[in-house]
């Protein structure tokens, strides 16, 4: 009977979602557009590097060559091996849903138990920095500063997460081999994995393409499919509902009722809420800091979508990922608090920015203007090269 009524709600919802196309499809249509333009402008350029290199690393046995020197870090300090650095690194670098996609990876390579990567995906699922100073601050507030600010807070607080989530069943025995920190052990890894794959180097380059592109395709339609869900319920007045429940909890907290929609928008989906919360009025710039804070650490249902998605092609469980964005919203928003003064406060006019601040957001915004004036063309080549090799070469699965 359970899975009936579920079976009616699922089918229930689709109905809605079609009716409500139908219903509203100028609305739909701007927001499909915008998803679709969001994706292929910056979200589809900025990873595609990033999700090819890390599959050649995968190939090329780089990965277990880090696992080896890495494992006196990650294992005392997050309780997953060595080869978790590299997901690590990557997701901070290229952002939201990398960590998912390589925890997806290695765990069906068997480089890590069930636990170690409900674990790592916990912590290694971040925004990157092009989005947090060149879309939010730079591109929405027009605040180089705030990026610093969201920045430090985003990845320290993950950090926080890291280290809460390494007690997270760890009484469970490790079954991965734990490796002794050895420069000659690392190359010999190494070694052993490039012998071990028998493809050829145009094989591996072809497979690590169409990989990426496959995966960034998926990305592509959740974001647009939850812009067109957002539009829909702002339509109906679903949103307005939900935001005056929210707005008694902002109220709790003592934080404005009126930054409520805007929250709400940005629990959904992260890009929209962010700038909804830099079109909002209201003039205090802590309280923006700490609603943007979570939200960056929440993710967004569109991005947990996406996780959710990734995590499914394995026996790694959703539910402690989700609990860790919780967790990662409330140290991110305390930090926001801790730090505003000291990082935001004392530097808040370009003159006093430090040297380092100011070369990283200048360096950001570059890269970010860069991808909104060619990203969609970068876009279109790869789906042209994505089609081809997909005509000419039959992709690996691993």
């Amino acid at each position: 009977m359970k899975y009936k009524v579920i079976s009616i709600m699922y089918a229930l919802f689709a109905l809605f979602i079609a009716l409500s196309i139908i219903v509203f499809p100028q609305p739909v249509l701007e927001a499909s557009k915008r998803g679709i333009e969001m994706w292929a402008s910056v979200v589809f350029p900025s990873l595609l590097p990033f999700f090819i290199v890390a599959e050649l690393f995968i190939a090329f046995g780089v990965v277990h060559f880090i696992g080896v020197l890495f494992e006196p870090i990650m294992r005392p300090l997050f309780n997953v091996p060595g080869v978790g650095g590299f997901v690590w690194a990557m997701g901070m670098a290229s952002g939201y849903p990398a960590g998912a996609k390589f925890t997806v990876r290695l765990r069906q390579e068997n480089q890590l138990t069930k636990i170690e990567a409900e674990r790592l995906v916990s912590f290694t699922n971040a925004s990157n920095p092009l989005f947090i100073i060149g879309a939010v601050s730079i591109g929405f507030f027009h605040d180089q500063q705030l990026g610093i600010l969201l920045a430090i807070t985003h990845y320290c607080s993950n950090f926080l997460v890291g280290i809460c989530m390494r007690f997270y069943r760890r009484n469970t025995r490790s079954t991965t081999k734990k490796n002794q920190f050895s420069i000659k052990k690392a190359f010999e890894r190494l070694h052993e994995t490039r012998m071990n794959d028998n493809r050829p180097l145009g094989k591996v380059l072809g497979d690590a393409i169409i990989h990426s592109i496959h995966t960034l395709l998926l990305i592509g339609g959740f974001i647009t499919l939850f812009s067109v869900l957002t539009r829909i319920f702002q339509e109906v007045n679903i949103l307005f509902i939900l935001s005056k429940s929210l707005g008694v909890i902002l109220d709790f907290l003592q934080l404005p009722v009126e930054l409520a929609p805007a929250f709400l928008s940005g629990l959904f989906e992260i890009t929209l809420g962010a700038q909804e919360i830099a079109l909002a009025e209201n003039n205090s710039v802590l309280i923006q800091a700490i609603l943007l804070s979570f939200i960056l650490a929440f993710n967004g249902l569109s991005v947990q979508a996406q996780v959710a998605s990734l995590l499914a092609e394995t026996d790694i469980r959703f539910l402690p990922y989700f609990f860790a964005r919780l967790l990662h919203g409330l140290f991110a928003s305390i930090l926001v608090i801790i730090l505003f003064k000291p990082t935001y406060t004392a530097n808040n006019n370009k003159e006093t920015l430090p040297v380092w601040s100011q070369y990283i957001t200048d360096q950001t915004s570059t890269i970010y203007v860069v991808f909104q004036e060619s990203g969609m063309f970068i876009t279109i080549i790869s789906l042209v090269l994505f089609i081809i090799l997909n005509i000419y070469i039959k992709p690996t699965h691993n």
